[in-house]
C-alpha cells in the first residue's frame, strides 16, 4: 500500500530509504541511469505535474527519485543525499536556501561535472531575493550564472500566451529532436534572463506583444564543466502539452 501510494502520487519509482531507512537499494542488474528530481516551490504545482511526466517520460529508461521539501520547514530537502548516486538531477525549486550539509551534497554533485536539467524557477532556485540567508543557512549568490549561464531578473507578470520559436541554427539540436517547438505556446509569465553567458547555446525564444523577445530554453556548460539545460516553461499548463513534455524528456536525456 505504502509502495502504491508513493507510485501514484510521487512517481513511477522510489529508493528504498524513503521507507526503510538507510541508503538507497539497487539491484545489481539495474543499470538504467539515476534521475533526482528535487522539487521546491509552490507556485506552479511541480509537485503534481513533474511525477505523471516521469512516469510516462521516463520510468522505463531511468531509475527515478523525488526529494519534496520538508512541509514545516521551507529551507530543509529531506533526502536530498540522493544525490550523492544520481547521474542526472531534474531541479524544480524556487528560493530557498539550505542547511550547510545539504548546500554541500549540492555542491559536490555540481562541481564533478554531473548534469542539471532545470525548469521555471530553477535560475533561482538556491538564492534568495535582495536579502542574506538567515543564520545557519547557506544560499548560492552566483546559481544562475554559474549553471546556467543566465541572468534572471523578474518577469513581465501575467500578460499574453508566449508565442515561441527556434532560435537561429538550433533546429538541429539533440533537444530539440521530434519536438514541433512552434505549437508550443508559453502559459506563464515570460522571463526576463538575457543577456546570457557565451558558453551557452540558445534553442528556444520566447515573445510577447511590445516586449524584446527572450531566450527560453538553452542548453550551457556549467561552471565546473557538466551539462546544463534550462527552460523558463514550467507552468502547470506547459506540462498539458505534448510537445513540452518531449522537449523537458529530450533534455534528460541528451
Amino acid at each position: 500500500t505504502v509502495i502504491q501510494h508513493h507510485i501514484t502520487c510521487s512517481g513511477p519509482t522510489i529508493t528504498s530509504n524513503q521507507i526503510l531507512g538507510g541508503k538507497p537499494f539497487r539491484f545489481k542488474k539495474d543499470t538504467r541511469p539515476h534521475v533526482a528530481i528535487v522539487i521546491a516551490e509552490q507556485e506552479y504545482r511541480t509537485n503534481e505535474t513533474l511525477p505523471p511526466f516521469a512516469l510516462d517520460h521516463l520510468g522505463k529508461e531511468f531509475r527515478v527519485s523525488f526529494v519534496f521539501a520538508n512541509e514545516k520547514e521551507r529551507n530543509d530537502l529531506p533526502g536530498i543525499d540522493v544525490l550523492n548516486e544520481a547521474d542526472v538531477l531534474l531541479l524544480s525549486v524556487r528560493r530557498r536556501v539550505l542547511p550547510p550539509t545539504q548546500m554541500t551534497v549540492v555542491r559536490k554533485y555540481l562541481e564533478s561535472g554531473k548534469p542539471i536539467v532545470g525548469i521555471r524557477t530553477a535560475n533561482h532556485a538556491l538564492l534568495l531575493r535582495k536579502q542574506a540567508a538567515p543564520e545557519g543557512l547557506e544560499s548560492w549568490d552566483t546559481w544562475d550564472a554559474d549553471i546556467f549561464g543566465g541572468s534572471y531578473t523578474n518577469h513581465y507578470g501575467r500578460g499574453p500566451e508566449v508565442s515561441i520559436t527556434v532560435a537561429a541554427n538550433a533546429a538541429s539540436h539533440r533537444i530539440l529532436k521530434g519536438v514541433k517547438a512552434d505549437s508550443i505556446k508559453g502559459k506563464g509569465s515570460l522571463y526576463i534572463v538575457n543577456p546570457l553567458a557565451n558558453s551557452t547555446t540558445p534553442l528556444l525564444v520566447g515573445a510577447i506583444p511590445d516586449k524584446a523577445p527572450e531566450t527560453i530554453a538553452w542548453a550551457n556548460r556549467t561552471k565546473f564543466g557538466g551539462k546544463a539545460f534550462y527552460t523558463s516553461l514550467g507552468h502547470i499548463d506547459d506540462f498539458a502539452q505534448p510537445e513540452f513534455r518531449k522537449l523537458l524528456a529530450n533534455a534528460v536525456r541528451w
